[in-house]
């Protein structure tokens, strides 16, 4: 099942260069492996049967990974064992449709977040401005833990906008708690942010609901300097999805450094 979803898969569809002429049609093992954030070694007990009871976040990065329809991924979990997600819970797939659309994205910053605000998605201007994602834990990878227990981004507000942030993700994580009322999950990273930040527990008091828009922010540890960002958020339909965009004025000095960052990457800037 695995290898024939890996098959029908060319890697120019998730983003990976085509490289030397194939063998095999579809993505090779290391290359799902690399998206889904395993070992070749246990991608290959996946595929041939011998890997018991792989975890419910394996299972949603490889259903992501394979761009999966929902009834794909739904037989996936069932095949291994686990509980598809209910409606119920915070979903963290990517449905094809909302991954075709951010693949058209690639001259901006774009990331894939869930209702929980955990980042499921993103692309390499994105790991570019705001640093690689993928050299943390998943469970750390998530917008209201950094901010509110004041973990480093690498991105800064200003005084009027950064209260307002704040106000607008305390309300959406309560606007989550009420269309997710058995997410587990999302209910101990409410409780731990409520025990371990004041500034969220006083805004959690204030029983504000609403959904965090845009904001305007400056991305400070680029290897091409600072670069004043404007943050927008779409909502997929269906899914609840949040897609982050972060754009620069035109023909400003961000624009030119978001340029100039669209050729190094992730690479630091050093002088010859």
């Amino acid at each position: 099942m695995l290898r024939s979803w890996r098959d029908r898969l060319t890697p120019q569809e998730v983003g990976l260069p085509p490289g030397p002429v194939r063998r095999a049609p579809g993505l090779r093992r290391e290359e799902l492996a690399g998206l889904a954030g395993v070992s070749v070694e246990y991608l290959v007990r996946l595929e041939q049967g011998r890997a018991r009871n792989p975890s419910p976040s394996v299972l949603a990065s490889l259903a992501r990974a394979l761009r999966l329809t929902d009834a794909e991924r739904d037989h996936l979990y069932r095949v291994a064992g686990s509980a598809p997600p209910t409606d119920g819970t915070v979903s963290a797939h990517v449905a094809p449709g909302v991954q075709r659309v951010v693949d058209r994205l690639g001259d901006v910053p774009v990331g894939v977040f869930s209702a929980a605000w955990d980042l499921l998605w993103w692309n390499p201007l994105w790991a570019a401005l705001t640093g690689d994602p993928s050299t943390e834990p998943p469970a750390e990878r998530n917008v209201a833990l950094k901010h509110f227990l004041d973990a480093p981004t690498g991105i800064v507000f200003d005084a009027a906008h950064g209260e307002e942030f704040a106000d607008d993700l305390a309300a959406d994580l309560r606007d989550a708690v009420g269309r997710y009322p058995d997410d587990p999950r999302l209910r101990e990273l409410v409780a731990r942010l409520r025990r371990e930040s004041p500034s969220f527990e006083r805004r959690w008091g204030e029983a504000h609901v609403a959904r965090h828009r845009s904001s305007r922010k400056t991305a400070t540890a680029t290897p091409v300097g600072p670069i004043e960002i404007d943050c927008d958020v779409l909502t997929a339909p269906g899914g609840d999805l949040r897609i982050v965009v972060y754009t620069v004025a035109p023909g400003s000095e961000a624009a030119s450094r978001m340029d100039l960052l669209r050729v190094t990457g992730t690479q630091a800037l050093t002088p010859r």
